[in-house]
C-alpha cells in the first residue's frame, strides 16, 4: 500500500538519493550509481559544481528575492549575456520551461495583435511533440494521450508531421501567426530536425510572414555541441524559450526575442513573482561562464560524437535488440525493437540511470563536463546489458 502523501501523477521509481556529485548519484543506501539522466537534461555540470554552489552561497546571503518591480542587477547581467551570445535582443525570465513555452506563445500572438492584424493568431506545431503541461502546452503538443480529460480543448494551434516539408506547408494558413518545435526533439523520442528541414521553415516563414519559435529548453545551453542546436543550421528564429539547463539545477526559464517581436511586449502583458530573481539569476550567470569557456562546448561536441560512434558499433553488435542510435551531442537515444521499461531496470541494476522517451527510445543526457572515463563506464553496461538481455 503507497502511504505517500504526494499525489500518484508520477511513477516513481523505487530509489531514493542521499547526495550527488559530478556524474554520479549516492542512494540513501550507499549505492553509486552513474547519473545519465541529470534531473533530465538539467544539471549542466552535474551534481554538486562547486563553481555553482559558491555562487548560490555568496548570493543567497545578500539577497534573495525582490519584485520585478525594482531592477535586478542579477538578472540585468544574465540578459545581457545571453543576447551579446545569441540571436536575441530582449529576454523575459519566468521558472520553468513550460512557462516559457507559454509566454513565447503570447509573445508571437501578441506580436501580430499589436500591428494590427489580430486574425494572424494561429500557432503551428509537430504533431505528437512535447513543450510542457500546462493546458497551452499540451493542446500544443496535439497529442490525444496528453489531451485526454482536459478538455474543452484549448483552440489555435495546427499540426504537420514531424520533419515533413509538404506536411508543413499544406497547414499554413493566412492565420498561421508562428511555427513553434523543438529544434531536437527530446519526450518525443530524440529526433534531431535536419539542417535542410530547419533552413526550408526558417525562408517559408520568411516569405509569409510568420514567426520561428524553437524550443530549445531540452536541447539548448550546449547540450546539442553548440550554444543552441539550431546553431548548426546557421538560422536565426525570432523566439526561443529556454529553461533546464540555464539554471543547472536550480529553477529557471527565459524567452529570447527579436526586438522587432519584443516591442509587443509592454508593461503588463507577462509577468512573473519569482521570474529573474537574484538567486536564480546568480546561478545562471555563474552556469554561462562555465559553458562560454574557451573549448567547453568544443569538448562536448568531440565527446559527443565518440559516444555516438561507440553506441553505432554496440548497435551493430546487437541488431536485434538496438534499432537505431539517435541524437545530438548529450541529447542521446537509444531506440529498441520493444518496449524500453525492463532493459532500463536493467541498466539500473548495473547502476546506470536513464530515462525513457517517446518510440520504445532510451534516453542518455549525461552532464555537459562528463568525463571520458565514465562515457566508457557507460557503454561497457550498456554493452553488458545487451548482452545478456533476453528478448
Amino acid at each position: 500500500m503507497n502511504k505517500s502523501s504526494l499525489a500518484n501523477n508520477y511513477k516513481r521509481r523505487n530509489l531514493s538519493f542521499k547526495k550527488g556529485i559530478g556524474s554520479y548519484l549516492y542512494s540513501s543506501k550507499g549505492e553509486k550509481y552513474l547519473d545519465f539522466v541529470q534531473g533530465i537534461a538539467v544539471n549542466t555540470l552535474g551534481h554538486s559544481n562547486p563553481n555553482l554552489i559558491k555562487a548560490l552561497n555568496k548570493q543567497s546571503k545578500k539577497l534573495w528575492h525582490v519584485s520585478n518591480a525594482f531592477i535586478i542587477p542579477e538578472g540585468e547581467k544574465l540578459a545581457k549575456e545571453l543576447t551579446s551570445k545569441t540571436f536575441a535582443d530582449k529576454v523575459i525570465f519566468v521558472n520553468s520551461g513550460a512557462e516559457a513555452n507559454e509566454a513565447a506563445i503570447k509573445v508571437a500572438r501578441r506580436y501580430f495583435y499589436s500591428l494590427g492584424i489580430t486574425k494572424k493568431n494561429r500557432i503551428l506545431c509537430i504533431k505528437n511533440s512535447f513543450h510542457g503541461r500546462t493546458l497551452a502546452n499540451i493542446f500544443a503538443s496535439g497529442s490525444k494521450k496528453m489531451t485526454e480529460g482536459f478538455g474543452p480543448n484549448v483552440g489555435g494551434f495546427d499540426h504537420f508531421k514531424y520533419c515533413d516539408i509538404k506536411s508543413f506547408k499544406s497547414k499554413i494558413t493566412k492565420k498561421t501567426a508562428a511555427v513553434f518545435f523543438e529544434t531536437a526533439m527530446g519526450e518525443s523520442g530524440i529526433k534531431v530536425h535536419t539542417k535542410k528541414f530547419l533552413r526550408q521553415v526558417r525562408k517559408i516563414c520568411n516569405q509569409k510572414n510568420i514567426l520561428l519559435i524553437l524550443d530549445e529548453v531540452q536541447c539548448g545551453i550546449g547540450r546539442s555541441g553548440k550554444f543552441f542546436a539550431y546553431e548548426f543550421a546557421n538560422i536565426k528564429p525570432d523566439i526561443v524559450p529556454i529553461a533546464k539547463g540555464i539554471g543547472g539545477g536550480y529553477p529557471i526559464g527565459a524567452v529570447l526575442m527579436t526586438k522587432k517581436v519584443s516591442k509587443c511586449m509592454t508593461p503588463g502583458t507577462h509577468g512573473s513573482t519569482y521570474g529573474g530573481n537574484p538567486l536564480a539569476m546568480t546561478v545562471g550567470n555563474a552556469v554561462l561562464s562555465e559553458v562560454f569557456k574557451k573549448n567547453f562546448l568544443k569538448n562536448v561536441r568531440n565527446n559527443s560524437r565518440y559516444f555516438l560512434n561507440e553506441l553505432n558499433t554496440i548497435k551493430k553488435e546487437f541488431p536485434k535488440i538496438i534499432k537505431e542510435v539517435r541524437g545530438i551531442g548529450y541529447l542521446i537515444g537509444l531506440q529498441l525493437f520493444f518496449d524500453q521499461t525492463k532493459f532500463i531496470q536493467k541498466l539500473m541494476d548495473y547502476k546506470l540511470l536513464t530515462i525513457r522517451a517517446g518510440e520504445n527510445v532510451i534516453r542518455i543526457l549525461p552532464p555537459l563536463n562528463v568525463k571520458k572515463s565514465e562515457i566508457k563506464l557507460a557503454l561497457e553496461i550498456i554493452r553488458k546489458v545487451c548482452k545478456h538481455y533476453k528478448i
